[in-house]
């Protein structure tokens, strides 16, 4: 099975309601928000409209995270027969949907995109952004496999404890890009009709069970 049937399968997709916080509250959940000002969600305003600007800039993540996150998604899902994860934005989308998260759930997400850092500076001495895409490679199928039991030796599993914190990015990775319009649209092939056509009962006479 290819990787993004995996991905896909393993993807509950669904919309997600973003809100555009002040930037200088993005990554400092201390700062009180204004309570006399409805956000921009509130006031019907479609945040995602902007994620395609020439002059994009993150709300919380900093370059280097954001830098990261490009590398990672486009590892996770490359460019097949269909874009991948980087042309659909993905992480403009989740830059934006982590911006109005809770605390617990921002640092969640940067904490295993620093599992990521800190195990590739232990490997290689380097950033992961900066490591050649094979040892990318490599370190990403260290961390997504937990290693298993010896057949020989019956030895317990071993855990890898950097599986969950790939799992967690991989999963965000993957709720954003099916949720973009490349996703959507040119993966899961969806043409925005709800139905097709009139439903056509059946035209037996009688019960049917």
């Amino acid at each position: 099975m290819k990787r993004r049937d995996l991905l896909r399968a393993g993807v509950l997709t669904g919309a997600a309601a973003a809100l555009r916080p002040p930037i200088t509250r993005a990554q400092n959940p201390s700062a009180a928000p204004p309570t006399n000002e409805l956000t921009p969600a509130q006031r019907g305003v479609d945040a995602s409209k902007d994620l395609a600007v020439a002059n994009w800039k993150p709300l919380f993540f900093d370059e280097h995270q954001n830098e990261t996150l490009i590398i990672l998604s486009d590892l996770i899902i490359p460019t097949t027969d269909t874009p991948g994860a980087k042309a659909a934005l993905v992480n403009r989308y989740i830059d934006l949907v982590l911006a109005a998260e809770t605390h617990e759930n921002q640092r969640a997400f940067l904490n295993s995109l620093s599992y990521l850092d800190g195990e590739s500076m232990r490997r290689y001495k380097s950033a992961f952004r900066y490591l050649p895409p094979a040892d990318q490679n490599d370190l990403l199928h260290a961390i997504a496999y937990p290693h298993a039991s010896s057949g020989w030796t019956g030895d317990p599993p071993t855990t890898n404890p950097g599986h969950e914190h790939f799992q967690l990015l991989k999963q965000r990775i993957g709720i954003a890009y099916y949720n973009s319009e490349i996703g959507t649209t040119r993966e899961l092939g969806w043409d925005s009709n709800f139905t097709h056509g009139v439903y056509q009962g059946c035209d037996h006479e009688g019960n049917h069970k």
